[in-house]
């Protein structure tokens, strides 16, 4: 029983691989474009997400501000999940929706680049650091799932994990991340 539950699981995250690795592949090669732009015009790469996407953004924060494949210099990066004070007093004194507009509010500029990640697409703060980016200029990715959800229509450029499944969607979303990294090193030339 548990041998068919955890097989059923791990053929289900590699049938979604398959299905859509053409367009993980080539939406990927854009996206690492666009942060890699970034990066050389001093830009920030900003992330955020809730729950298992609020770790998978500080996760690829790190990977891009510490390092990857190979020591290199630090390249900028910010997770907006990460600092309690700032995340409790924009709840407290505004609202939960706010709580990564209002950073993006205080830090983006347009050179920097804001990748949003949810697995339904229809977070509410997520959507207002959307709209924030935006309004600032800043080029806005996502990282999403089921169908993208209203974000989908927000964003410059996405990528969409096609499951209802949240772990199959995290999982693959932080494949996605990594594939991603992994490119922006070798365009920028650091490995």
């Amino acid at each position: 029983m548990e041998d068919e539950i955890l097989s059923s699981q791990i053929s289900n995250h590699i049938d979604i691989l398959a299905k859509n690795q053409s367009q993980i592949i080539s939406c990927s090669k854009i996206i690492a474009d666009t942060i890699s732009i970034s990066l050389l015009k001093g830009g920030t790469i900003f992330w955020c997400g809730n729950g298992g996407s609020a770790s998978d953004s500080q996760h690829l924060a790190a990977d891009l501000v510490c390092r990857f494949v190979t020591d290199r210099v630090p390249l900028r990066s910010i997770a907006l999940t990460a600092d309690t004070s700032v995340l409790t007093a924009i709840s407290n004194d505004y609202s939960f929706e706010k709580i990564f507009s209002r950073q993006l509010n205080a830090l983006g500029k347009k050179e920097d680049v804001l990748i949003a990640i949810s697995t339904s697409g229809n977070s509410i703060n997520i959507k207002e650091a959307i709209i924030s980016a935006k309004a600032i200029g800043m080029e806005t990715i996502g990282l999403l799932g089921k169908n993208g959800g209203e974000a989908a229509n927000l964003l410059s450029k996405k990528i969409i994990v096609p499951s209802n499944s949240t772990a199959r969607i995290q999982e693959i979303h932080i494949l996605i991340g990594h594939l991603i990294i992994d490119l922006i090193e070798r365009k920028l030339n650091l490995v």
